[in-house]
């Protein structure tokens, strides 16, 4: 990684024009260093990122436009614009958009760890990706998802 240089980055660009399709989602790399990663990304209506950890990063996110479900810690909680969410390292969180309307957000990790190398991986696995693979993808670049909840008639 180099050294972060002075500048503006405009918001229809992104780090060397990579835009990614991770699981329906839209994710723009905007600035990468070993301490910080941040992207844009845009959430159609009905994605989501299904509850996980980062054990070894903190995550941020600021709301530019539509609203956030979230589960924070078994806790379920709604962000909106100018909202400023965090996430902390080992703590289990999901981000859900469960409106009719597009969702944008800025998000940002540190350190910046390997995901990067992780959207890469999971760049165009398309919405039918098998969910054993993305887990363990994930996985092997420090990001523990969660099992499902437990179906309460089964217990």
């Amino acid at each position: 990684m180099t050294q972060m240089e002075p500048g503006i980055i405009r918001s229809q660009e992104g780090m060397d024009a990579i835009v990614w399709n991770i699981l329906g989602q839209t994710y723009v790399p905007k600035q990468l260093t070993e301490d910080c990663f941040s992207w844009h990304a845009t959430l159609p209506p009905g994605t989501f990122v299904p509850p996980h950890i980062h054990p070894d990063q903190d995550e941020f996110l600021y709301i530019l436009e539509g609203r956030f479900d979230f589960l924070l810690n078994g806790e379920e909680k709604i962000g909106e614009p100018g909202d400023l969410v965090k996430l902390p390292r080992g703590i289990p969180h999901g981000i859900f958009n469960k409106s009719d309307r597009t969702i944008k957000t800025l998000f940002w990790v540190t350190p910046a760890q390997r995901l990067y190398d992780l959207f890469w991986a999971l760049n165009n696995m398309g919405p039918d990706a098998n969910p054993a693979e993305v887990v363990a993808i994930s996985a092997a670049h420090a990001v523990d998802f969660l099992p499902p909840p437990e179906d309460e008639d089964d217990a």
